[in-house]
């Protein structure tokens, strides 16, 4: 993913009582243009014998509706 300007860095999750790859990883970008552009030109391809395939993450979104929930189960109805 160097060849990518906006490339931030790499992380692949690894079992920590082995050490081995557990099969997935995080790729950041510093432009949305390139992750699409590293999408289109890299999904599929094989690194280290494996195919990868590269999707947006979700973690964001689902952080924002979990909070949105608790804010709502934390409101205390309004005394009359």
């Amino acid at each position: 993913f160097n060849k990518y300007k906006s490339f931030l860095k790499a992380k692949v999750v690894r079992n920590k009582t082995t050490g081995k790859s557990r099969g997935y990883g995080f790729i950041s970008f510093g432009d949305p243009q390139e992750y699409l552009k590293a999408t289109r030109e890299m999904n599929g391809k094989y690194i280290g014998g494996r195919p990868i395939k590269l999707r947006k993450s979700t973690w964001q979104k689902r952080n924002v509706k979990m909070i949105e929930i608790k804010e709502h189960l934390n409101k205390k109805p309004a005394k009359t």
